[in-house]
């Protein structure tokens, strides 16, 4: 990653709107096959991205790389990091005393870490994008289906449930990948599928996201800093930073990036959430 801590992915999202239109194209190009494209040669990416091969060059150097060659390095130790297990994170030490650590104890490493992953997140929260994904879940005419995978499931069951209390038409997707599919079928045109995935991402759940947007489903991928391969799909992105001295990765920002868009969505529908809510109350047995 970058001195700022950002992915090239995140950097070029978050500049977006300050290339020129031929270096926009490579950026796009560049997010939808991410980092596949950024690691052909020259050439190929331009002819990918229907641009010239010094385009290519120029928006390489926008982003602060000083030439091509250290722009693909860099790509290529993002996709190391993408694919890292438990065992290969070989960084944390959870036997280390606070002496060998520089006489820092582990838990205020991990403090930290979780501390600064919290900021870069919400620091760098593209707005327009936020704003376009609270106003899709916000929707009463679209019905919303969340899926997460191994370790983000539990996130999806969190939102689904916050979500059924303010709007009707939440799905939660659980179950054998094989029934999940079936569940396809019956996803409207304009549909919202809200899918979890951070590295080492599921290849069951984006094959799902593609048959749901092969259908017209609109995919809200809520994913790391390195990205999901269900970006390619995704007609929105939100990013959370998940890296932590540890030999797991931390659900933290993911869940108060998902905190974040469950509490603009309920204000966003408070006229109708309130009667809503004041109902379900009145369901609730007394003795509750």
């Amino acid at each position: 990653m970058s001195e700022t801590g950002l992915t090239i992915a995140e950097q070029v999202r978050e500049r977006l709107q300050e290339f020129t239109a031929t270096e926009r194209k490579a950026a796009h190009v560049l997010l939808a096959t991410y980092p596949l494209a950024g690691l052909e040669p020259v050439a190929e990416f331009a002819a990918r991205a229907g641009v010239s091969a010094p385009t290519i060059l120029r928006f390489v150097a926008r982003i602060g790389f000083q030439s091509y060659p250290d722009f693909q390095k860099r790509l290529r130790e993002e996709l190391e990091a993408q694919l890292q297990s438990p065992l290969m994170k070989a960084n944390f030490d959870g036997g280390a005393s606070p002496a060998a650590a520089g006489g820092e104890r582990p838990v205020d490493r991990f403090r930290d870490a979780v501390a600064t992953n919290l900021m870069q997140t919400f620091a760098h929260l593209p707005p327009g994008e936020f704003e376009a994904v609270v106003e899709l879940i916000a929707d009463p005419k679209r019905r919303i289906h969340l899926i997460g995978g191994r370790f983000t499931d539990p996130i999806a069951r969190y939102a689904a449930a916050h979500l059924r209390i303010v709007r009707p038409g939440v799905i939660h997707l659980a179950g054998q990948i094989e029934n999940l599919r079936d569940q396809i079928l019956d996803m409207r045109r304009n549909d919202v599928l809200v899918a979890f995935d951070m590295r080492r991402y599921q290849p069951d759940i984006v094959a799902l996201t593609r048959l749901a947007s092969g259908r017209g489903v609109r995919v809200v991928l809520i994913t790391d800093q390195w990205l999901s391969p269900i970006a390619r799909v995704a007609a929105h992105i939100l990013s959370a930073h998940i890296a932590v001295p540890s030999n797991w990765d931390s659900n933290v920002a993911p869940l108060a990036l998902v905190e974040a868009v469950l509490a603009a969505v309920t204000e966003r529908l408070w006229a109708s959430a309130k009667d809503r809510i004041a109902e379900i109350e009145r369901l609730r047995p007394e003795s509750s």
